[in-house]
């Protein structure tokens, strides 16, 4: 029996496209901490249907699972850092702040991806995380970005212009 993902403990009722558990359309990425306490980790095979050039892994779909796997890392280092368990009350919740990928190779389809965060620096109300993208052995991608923690109430509030 598979261990629960950080996204089935801390937010079953996800619905992001990328590592929503409820997104019957989703590619529900599922992230753990890995075995050395530093890093969190997710693997994910893509579908035919992101191919970029041909061969290759769409950009855009390496870019989103960095996005998702970051930001879920983040909200694991927060729960760390305040000595609870994901899933504890009261939730923590992150935003992208600033999503930033450079791509190093091209990244080939057909290969399981695997991909490494951690928070670089303090955990804060804004954290950097730095993900790494792996096909097989060969890094193909970096994330750089920062992740910001928020009140999603507000968050959507203001989103939907009802200023709280």
């Amino acid at each position: 029996m598979e261990t629960p993902s950080l996204q089935e403990i801390a937010a079953p009722e996800g619905i992001c496209y990328g590592c929503g558990c409820l997104n019957p359309d989703g590619l529900h990425i599922k992230s753990y901490w890995h075995a050395d306490g530093i890093h969190v980790i997710t693997e994910h095979i893509p579908e035919a249907r992101y191919v970029g050039w041909p061969k290759l892994v769409y950009g855009g779909l390496i870019a989103m699972l960095v996005d998702c796997h970051s930001n879920w890392t983040a909200m694991a280092y927060h729960y760390r850092a305040e000595g609870r368990e994901p899933g504890s009350l009261p939730r923590i919740e992150c935003v992208t702040g600033n999503l930033g990928v450079k791509f190093i190779k091209p990244t080939p389809m057909g290969v399981p991806l695997t991909l490494r965060a951690r928070v670089e620096g303090e955990v804060g109300r804004k954290s950097r995380v730095i993900c790494e993208v792996y096909a097989g052995e060969l890094l193909t991608a970096v994330g750089d970005s920062i992740f910001v923690r928020v009140d999603t109430t507000q968050l959507t509030a203001v989103a939907h212009r009802r200023d709280s």
